[in-house]
């Protein structure tokens, strides 16, 4: 009963299966915020946040995420894709080391960080528990969620040179609803059989996971930080 189904060319995991992609994905996820934690706490301890802004700085994050996520897809079906992916993350706690040092400097920014932590777990706990109800197959968002991450990534690298506050707003406010949906599709997939490599369904989750809580944080930054 637990068996894989083969129906011509199209392979239908076990629930077996299914289950352990989905702890596996849930321990790499877990683990993967180690390497994130220290990389951002040695960009804030070291200064190197503040050389990560610019044109040189947007070049070094698209050449690094885009570097390591097809050297994770090559390694995945191998122990190497784990430490591959963790080797991204603790890029990605760099990277955000910029941001959370700004909001730093702020006179409650310690507070704002863990709100906005635990606004990111809330949402992702509340995506994970729908993804167990939602009975609905929700393959056809994909393509839709795909092109709102196209619009946005094209308009934060606007804004990066334009420097509007608002503009910044209105990204992180439809980042948050985009990628809170990216959470939902990506864990479906995963409970559905359509991931069962869970270094992959570990990279996608991240990945939404990551914009989540960087749109917060903005918004935290804009709306409630207090000048010392």
């Amino acid at each position: 009963m637990n068996e894989p189904i083969q129906i011509y060319d199209y392979y239908i995991p076990s629930e077996q299966e299914r289950n352990r992609t989905l702890r596996n994905t849930y321990w790499l996820l877990a683990v993967s915020m180690l390497p994130t934690v220290l990389g951002a706490y040695l960009g804030v301890v070291t200064g190197l946040s503040q050389a990560l802004s610019g044109g040189l700085g947007l070049i070094l994050f698209l050449a690094g995420v885009f570097g390591f996520i097809f050297a994770i897809e090559r390694t995945k079906n191998s122990s190497t894709g784990v430490y591959v992916l963790l080797a991204f993350t603790f890029f990605m706690g760099i990277m955000l080391s910029r941001m959370i040092a700004m909001v730093l400097g702020f006179k409650n920014g310690a507070e704002l960080v863990m709100t906005a932590f635990g606004g990111t777990a809330g949402v992702f706990f509340l995506m994970a528990s729908l993804a167990t109800v939602i009975k609905r197959d929700l393959s056809g968002m994909g393509k839709w969620l795909m092109v709102g991450a196209i619009v946005l990534m094209v308009g934060s690298i606007i804004n990066i040179f334009v420097g509007s506050s608002v503009g910044m707003m209105v990204i992180s406010v439809l980042a948050i609803g985009i990628f809170s949906a990216y959470m939902l599709y990506d864990l479906k997939r995963v409970i559905d059989g359509g991931e069962t490599n869970y270094i992959s369904a570990t990279l996608a989750l991240y990945l939404d996971i990551i914009n989540v809580f960087q749109s917060l944080l903005a918004l935290l930054g804009i709306f409630g930080g207090e000048r010392e």
